[in-house]
C-alpha cells in the first residue's frame, strides 16, 4: 500500500448547509470497490444512520463514470476498474445537526465528524489518509481558520499550517474518523498541561473569560495526568466548543473532545465564584477528557476493533463512562478547582436524581450498558420506571468502591490504584477489557470479597447503602423532601397546561389510573393549569383523596387519587462537625482537603 488515500473537503452550499467531498482510492478493488459509511460513532452508542444524509454519491474512473449499486442504507459497490486506474468518489452530505454527534455548516461556522463524511474503503482500512481542506468560496469568510487535532501533512506539498487550510494526516482510517473539524472565525486559548499543548476553541457569540477557563482546565487537566502518570497519552489536545442559547453535551476522541454548551454557562470577567453553569461546564470538560484514558486507549473488547456497521453490545459501559462520571467532578475538587463542600454539594444531587427514579430497581448496570442502544439513548415515557443510567448509578458504584478500598486501606489504595492498573495493562492499545476485567482489577486492588461484591452491584438492583460508608469519612448523608404532597408525576415542560410527560411507577397517579400523555383539566371540579396544580397541592396533605378530570387523547376521564407523602427532593452530604482525626485524613485523602 505505497499511496494514501485522499479524501477533498469542499464547504460547497453554507445556505444549503451542503458538504462536497471527493475520495480518490489509488487502488480500488478491481472486482468492484465496496464503500460505506459508519452507522454509529464511537462514545455515542445508538445507530445514526449518517449515510442517511448523503444527498448524491456518484463514481468514476479513468474519465468514465462508474455505476454505484447499493448494498444495504450505508453501502455500496462500484462497478469494476481498469487494472492501474484510480477511483473517485463523490458525495454530497446535507449538514444541519446542531450536536456534537454530526456535522453542523452554515454561514457561521462548520463542524464534521468524520463518521458523517468520510466513506470507508472496505480492503483500505489500514492506508494512511490525506485530507484536503478547501477554504470558503464566498465574501465573509475571509477570516475563517481550521481547528482540528489531526496532523498537518508536513513535507507534504500544499499542507497545512497550523490552523490553516490545507492538507492534514491521519494513519488509518480509525484515526481519520477520531478527529473531529471545526471551521470558523473562532475564539482561541491556550495552555500547557503535563508537558502537553492545549488549546480551547470557542464557536459562537459569547463574553467568556477565557483566561480563567483556561487557568481553571489547565488545573484539572494537570490532575488527570498526573493520576495515570506521564507521558500522557496525546501530543496535542483540542476543547473545541459550539455555544449557543441553550445546549449541553460532549463526545470524547482520541486528542480532543466535541462540546455544546450554553454561552451563559462560561465564566465571565464579573464573576467573583463559580457559577452552577461553568461548575457544569467544567464538569463536562472534565468528563470528555477523562475519556482520553477510560474507553480511548482503555476499552471494552466488544470495541476492539470496532465495527461502526452495527451495534457492539458491552456489559461495562457503567465502567466506562459511570467511572468518568464519579471521577469529572472529583478531579475538580481534587485540582482544587472546586471546593469540598461545592463537590458534596453536586454529589448529593446525583445520589437523589437515582433515588428519585423507580428503574433502578428495575434494571441492573450490566444490562443498562448492554441494552443501551435501545433503551437508554431511546427512551419513552416510560424510561423513569423502566431504566437505570449507567452514568449517574455508575458513578455511584464508582464511588462506593472507592469509599471501601479508602476506608479498608486507611486511604493507602483506592479505585485510583484500580485505574492505573487497567492502563498498564491496555495503554498500549492491544486488546480490550473482557466483560469481567473489571472485577478482577478491583478484586486485585482490594481484595476478592470486593471484587465480588461489585459484581453483585452491577449484575444487581440493590439500593446503595451510601450513608454507611460515608461515616467513616465523617460525611452525614441525609434526604430533604419536597413541600407538597406527591402525586408521583412528572410534568411536559415549557407548557402552561399540566400534560402529564412520566407517571412514575407505584405513585398516586399511577395507581389511579393516569397516564402519560394525559393533561389534567381540573381537581375537585375547579380547572388547573401547571401553576395552579402545585396551588392545588399546596392546601393537601399525604392521604386526601382528590378527584381529577384529565382528557386522554379527545376523551374526558375522571380519576379518584389518593396523594402520597412529599417525595424527595435532593440528598445533602455535610461532613460532621466534630470529625476524628482519622476521619478527616480519609477525607483529604478523598477529596484533596478535609472538609471545612
Amino acid at each position: 500500500m505505497s499511496e494514501d488515500l485522499h479524501y477533498r473537503v469542499e464547504l460547497a452550499d453554507p445556505a444549503g448547509h451542503l458538504l462536497r467531498i471527493r475520495l480518490t482510492i489509488p487502488e480500488p478493488d478491481p472486482a468492484g470497490q465496496r464503500l460505506s459509511l459508519p452507522a454509529w460513532i464511537p462514545g455515542s452508542y445508538m445507530i445514526r444512520d449518517f449515510a442517511r444524509n448523503i444527498v448524491a454519491i456518484e463514481a468514476a474512473s479513468a474519465g468514465r463514470r462508474l455505476k454505484l449499486e447499493k448494498l444495504d442504507k450505508h453501502s455500496w459497490r462500484c462497478a469494476p476498474t481498469r487494472r492501474g486506474a484510480s477511483l473517485e468518489v463523490d458525495c454530497e452530505i446535507y449538514a444541519w445537526d446542531l450536536s456534537v454527534r454530526t456535522a453542523h455548516f452554515d454561514h457561521s461556522h462548520a463542524f464534521f465528524n468524520g463518521t458523517s463524511v468520510f466513506l470507508q474503503a472496505h480492503g483500505h482500512e489500514q492506508r494512511s489518509c490525506l485530507v484536503e481542506l478547501c477554504p470558503p468560496a464566498w465574501p465573509g469568510a475571509e477570516g475563517w481558520r481550521v481547528a482540528t487535532a489531526m496532523s498537518e501533512a508536513r513535507g507534504r506539498p500544499g499542507a497545512a499550517k497550523r490552523h490553516g487550510f490545507g492538507l492534514y494526516q491521519a494513519a488509518d482510517y480509525d484515526e481519520l474518523i477520531d478527529h473531529p473539524v471545526e471551521i470558523g472565525a473562532f475564539a482561541r486559548a491556550s495552555f500547557k498541561a503535563g508537558g502537553v499543548a492545549h488549546e480551547v476553541v470557542i464557536t459562537g457569540r459569547h463574553d467568556g473569560d477565557l483566561g480563567r477557563l483556561t487557568g481553571d482546565l489547565s488545573r484539572i487537566c494537570e490532575w488527570q495526568i498526573a493520576l495515570f502518570g506521564t507521558p500522557a497519552p496525546m501530543k496535542r489536545y483540542l476543547f473545541l466548543a459550539m455555544v449557543v442559547g441553550d445546549g449541553y453535551g460532549g463526545l470524547e476522541h482520541r486528542a480532543s473532545t466535541a462540546l455544546l454548551a450554553s454561552r451563559d454557562d462560561l465564566p465571565h470577567a464579573a464573576m467573583d465564584k463559580p457559577s452552577e453553569g461553568y461548575k457544569r461546564f467544567l464538569g463536562l470538560c472534565s468528563h470528555e477528557y477523562f475519556h482520553s484514558w477510560n474507553v480511548k486507549r482503555i476499552r471494552p473488547a466488544a470495541f476492539t476493533p470496532y465495527d461502526l456497521s452495527r451495534e457492539a453490545h458491552t456489559t461495562l459501559l457503567w465502567a466506562f463512562e459511570g467511572i468518568t462520571s464519579y471521577y469529572d467532578d472529583l478531579a475538580l475538587v481534587r485540582s482544587g478547582v472546586l471546593t469540598p463542600a461545592d463537590y458534596l454539594a453536586q454529589l448529593g444531587r446525583t445520589i437523589a436524581g437515582v433515588l428519585r427514579t423507580p428503574g433502578r430497581l428495575r434494571q441492573s448496570l450490566a444490562d443498562s450498558s448492554f441494552d443501551a442502544w435501545t433503551k437508554y439513548y431511546r427512551q419513552d415515557e416510560n424510561a423513569p420506571n423502566a431504566i437505570v443510567s449507567y452514568y449517574t448509578k455508575g458513578a455511584l458504584v464508582a464511588l462506593a468502591t472507592d469509599l471501601q478500598l479508602r476506608a479498608a486501606s486507611g486511604g493507602s489504595r483506592s479505585l485510583d490504584d484500580v485505574m492505573r492498573l487497567l492502563w498498564r495493562g491496555y495503554r498500549d492499545g492491544v486488546g480490550g477489557v473482557a466483560e469481567g476485567g473489571i472485577f478482577d482489577a478491583v478484586a486485585e486492588i482490594g481484595g476478592s470479597e470486593l471484587g465480588h461484591w461489585l459484581r453483585r452491584a452491577v449484575e444487581g438492583t440493590a439500593e446503595l447503602p451510601l450513608a454507611r460508608w460515608l461515616k467513616p469519612f465523617g460525611i452525614r448523608l441525609t434526604r430533604e423532601l419536597e413541600e407538597l404532597p406527591s402525586l408521583g408525576v412528572r410534568l411536559v415542560p415549557g407548557i402552561a397546561e399540566a400534560r402529564l410527560a412520566n407517571v412514575l411507577s407505584g405513585g398516586a397517579a399511577h395507581r389511579a389510573g393516569l397516564s402519560a400523555g394525559d393533561e389534567v383539566l381540573a381537581i375537585d371540579d375547579l380547572r388547573v393549569g401547571r401553576e395552579a396544580l402545585d396551588a392545588v397541592l399546596r392546601r393537601h396533605r399525604a392521604g386526601d383523596r382528590l378527584r381529577v378530570h384529565a382528557f386522554r387523547r379527545d376523551e374526558l376521564r375522571r380519576f379518584e387519587v389518593a396523594l402520597d407523602a412529599p417525595a424527595l427532593k435532593t440528598v445533602i452530604l455535610q461532613g460532621q462537625p466534630r470529625a476524628s482525626a482519622a476521619q478527616r485524613r480519609l477525607q483529604a485523602g478523598w477529596l484533596g482537603a478535609a472538609i471545612g
